[in-house]
């Protein structure tokens, strides 16, 4: 079993998101980008997986440890923590948004009018992505008038 096979076992045991795994690790001042948390739960034949290294996973579970029980200051109660997880909505996440929102159903594909596509607006008939670039080959225009 590899380190990497641990921390998904760990983070799917305690239902932790990769912005709580962030949080966990600055307990313990070890600082990761939440893209390189996202490689290290890549299938091994992902072109951007990485393997998970010991530093990283100790200190994933010496933060672990404080996150769950707390400090001898401050003690908590694991199982507390750990339903709070469930619970806890993402900070991307508004619980407010959600209700003024109108249900959809997934099954219906939203049906787009050609008015949005840029390239089949009467108004854009001249649009060009390229901006004003033009495209010399090295080969000079055939004039047909000659």
């Amino acid at each position: 079993m590899t380190n990497n096979d641990i921390f998904k076992k760990l983070r799917v045991a305690l239902q932790l998101r990769d912005d709580q795994i962030i949080e966990i690790l600055e307990l313990v001042d070890f600082r990761i980008s939440k893209g390189e948390i996202g490689n290290f739960f890549r299938a091994p034949e992902h072109p951007k997986y990485i393997e998970c290294g010991d530093q990283v996973l100790r200190n994933f579970l010496n933060a672990l440890v404080i996150h769950l029980r707390g400090t001898k200051e401050e003690p908590k109660v694991p199982m507390d923590v750990i339903k709070a997880h469930k619970t806890t909505p993402s900070k991307d996440y508004d619980q407010k948004d959600r209700k003024d929102r109108p249900a959809t159903s997934p099954s219906k594909p939203k049906s787009y009018s050609k008015s949005n596509n840029k390239k089949n607006d009467p108004k854009n008939k001249k649009f060009n992505p390229l901006g004003n670039v033009k495209f010399n080959n090295g080969k000079p225009k055939k004039k047909e008038d000659e």
